[in-house]
């Protein structure tokens, strides 16, 4: 893949956005587990950061998602995964249905503010009962009038306590699974939305996450995303931006983690020489360079085939399955460097140990992406190699 000097512009203004705008403050929100949301964004919108992909006629740069990828790239240089994962929630997952498929009248409404960085946005598809299988949500839109009731609840939601509207997955009609969802923006003021208690989580410390729930919610059916049961499809396109998002975005992640524990390695002295010197130790920051760098390439040819059109299902499947292993791989690794020193809370490698476990889960499990890809090899029985 071959970049330009526009890409290496944006992949530094999100380098210079998350030293300047997060880093500073970025200890200081993990302890206290909230960070401010729509003053973070309203930055990252000025600097466009929120609209690389979308349609210029909504304030985005209509640019394809190589420049998305290079602005991931460039989060993480922020010193937690929490950040990056809000905003990659905006960039996404909470918008790129929209953008391909809502009406003109649901883009100037809710993307045009998105872009800008003048509301906070969430996708809302997993549920409690159902985790993965995204087939299985039991969130109801019944119709009524020109509007939808909806009834349900949602769990494990990013940015819930901020967001000023929700991108839902909702069941419109009792036909199949597949074929009997909409994707419905659900802005949060509306009468009957109630935004649970943020849950304590392991790492990703100053993204809130929280249950939502529904109750008799009523929404206008022109808040509908394209043609009625055509969400679970839509979400399934949302999927491989979102799993390209947080597989590049484990890139320079693991880069710095590494770099850092090579330093700390450098300075640390036992038995008379650095650590570094120890060949066990040297050779394994050789090894993990290699496997990020494999994974940068992946991630970039998937995009590069995404780009063309081609159906990256696989590959956006194989990133995710990889990055998310090779995170924890490269955590545990770097802490165990740091001796004592990363079992300590604040510390770098601690820190991405407790964020680096998410990536395994959210956006579908392992288990999930392994099922996907053998779908696609054709070895599951009763499946055909498509």
């Amino acid at each position: 893949m071959r970049f330009t000097e526009d890409h290496k512009n944006i992949r530094r203004t999100a380098h210079e956005f998350a030293e300047k705008y997060v880093n500073p403050y970025i200890d200081e929100w993990e302890k206290a587990g909230h960070f401010p949301a729509h003053e973070l964004f309203k930055q990252a919108g000025k600097l466009g950061l929120l609209g690389i992909t979308k349609p210029e006629a909504y304030g985005g740069m209509g640019l394809d998602y190589s420049y998305q990828m290079m602005a991931t790239e460039g989060l993480g240089s922020c010193r937690a995964g929490s950040i990056p994962m809000a905003i990659g929630v905006q960039t996404d997952m909470s918008t790129p249905a929209l953008a391909k498929w809502g009406s003109d009248e649901l883009r100037k409404e809710f993307l045009a503010p998105a872009i800008a960085g003048d509301v906070v946005t969430s996708i809302v598809v997993s549920e409690a009962s159902g985790g993965s299988d995204v087939a299985a949500i039991k969130t109801t839109a019944r119709k009524d009038g020109s509007d939808y009731i909806i009834n349900g609840s949602k769990m494990w939601i990013t940015n819930a306590t901020h967001a000023d509207w929700f991108c839902t997955l909702v069941s419109t009609s009792e036909g199949a699974p597949h074929t009997n969802k909409s994707l419905v923006i659900i802005p949060t003021k509306t009468k009957g939305v109630t935004v649970g208690p943020k849950i304590d989580k392991l790492g990703m410390r100053a993204s809130d996450t929280c249950p939502v729930f529904f109750e008799d919610v009523r929404v206008p059916q022109r808040n509908r995303i394209g043609e009625e049961g055509l969400g679970f499809m839509m979400q399934m396109v949302q999927f491989q931006e979102e799993r390209l998002c947080g597989a590049i975005g484990a890139v320079r992640g693991m880069e710095r983690l590494v770099d850092a524990t090579i330093a700390y390695t450098k300075e640390r002295h036992t038995f008379g020489q650095p650590l570094i010197a120890n060949q066990v130790i040297h050779f394994r920051f050789a090894e993990l360079k290699t496997e990020i760098e494999l994974l940068r390439s992946l991630c970039y040819r998937a995009t590069e085939e995404y780009i063309g059109g081609t159906d990256v299902t696989m590959l956006a499947s194989m990133a995710k399955l990889k990055a998310g292993r090779l995170m924890r791989e490269v955590s545990d690794s770097c802490l165990q460097y740091w001796g004592g020193m990363g079992f300590t809370w604040d510390n770098v490698a601690a820190r991405s140990y407790r964020d680096s476990r998410l990536l395994s889960i959210g956006g579908g499990a392992d288990e999930i992406m392994l099922g996907i890809i053998a779908k696609l090899m054709g070895i599951l029985p009763g499946k055909k190699k498509s």
